[in-house]
């Protein structure tokens, strides 16, 4: 069976929730190797061994992806664009050349049903695969705040499908650069708002109540009574593939408001009682 590639992007301050995303996601990709590209500016090998420590998964590599210093001279890089908002944005640049497909993953969510049908997404000379979680008044409004290029979703880039062949053929530093510096004073989620401006014609609409469901998501679907059968927590746990807990609303704090924090503290306790064996691969 052909491996998974997974790209994440964080900080020491994110490690234990990225051990219950890679685990969560472990549990669903059995007999599939999977390699983790942790894009970095500090982490320690000492850290990475801890979480791999962890999972004791032997078919789940985890790779140290530190950005080349040269690779973001010239960015704009404030409090608000930090230098780690670009490793998504420059995959293509950043991974070995030999990566052409790859998986974005906040760490900030759980897997709780296998991604395959999304990995094998046919994207044809697409850049990205990713989800929208506005409606299109809101999009219209976006397509205006950042003088979009072409119309296509606004995406959440939390979960994004990277075609990086076309990625390094069509995304240019010195775009990326110049576009920033002169929309700064009206980005918002700047990673998002750059990759949905520039490349919206290039961005593979998938359902994001199956690969990017978050807890707004779900209760304004409960609310407005618009998905048909998207309205348990039942259908989410046969259909939804990917819980995410963006924003501010986490499900390891205390003041968590919703429903969606059971699959998440689901997937912690099973880490945390973990003393099964992985299933070795076949073949």
């Amino acid at each position: 069976m052909n491996g998974m590639n997974i790209l994440v992007t964080l900080n020491a301050g994110y490690l234990p929730q990225l051990e219950v995303m890679l685990f969560s996601l472990l549990r669903q990709q059995r007999g599939r190797p999977v390699t983790v590209y942790v894009a970095n500016s500090s982490l320690t090998q000492e850290q990475l061994d801890q979480v791999s420590r962890k999972l004791a998964c032997p078919h789940c590599t985890l790779v140290d992806t530190k950005a080349p210093a040269h690779l973001f001279e010239g960015a704009p890089i404030t409090s608000r664009y930090p230098k780690e908002m670009y490793y998504r944005i420059f995959a293509g640049q950043l991974l070995p050349q030999q990566v052409e497909r790859i998986l974005y993953l906040d760490p900030d969510l759980v897997v709780i049903n296998p991604l395959d049908e999304l990995w094998e997404l046919e994207m044809g000379e697409n850049l990205f695969a990713a989800a929208t979680h506005i409606q299109e008044p809101l999009r219209t409004f976006n397509e205006f705040r950042l003088g979009s290029k072409t119309s296509g979703p606004y995406i959440n880039s939390g979960v994004m499908l990277m075609n990086l062949p076309q990625m390094r053929r069509h995304v240019k530093e010195e775009e990326v650069f110049a576009y920033i510096d002169k929309y700064k004073n009206l980005l918002m989620l700047p990673d998002q708002d750059v990759i949905s401006a520039l490349y919206g014609e290039k961005i593979v609409d998938i359902d994001a109540h199956r690969y990017n469901l978050s807890e707004r998501m779900y209760t304004l679907s409960r609310i407005k009574g618009e998905e048909e059968g998207r309205l348990t927590l039942d259908w989410v746990r046969e259909n939804a593939a990917i819980i995410h807990y963006c924003g501010r609303n986490k499900p390891w704090k205390e003041n968590y408001m919703g429903s969606l924090n059971r699959f998440y503290h689901e997937c912690k306790g099973a880490l945390d009682s973990w003393g099964q064996q992985w299933e070795p691969l076949e073949g």
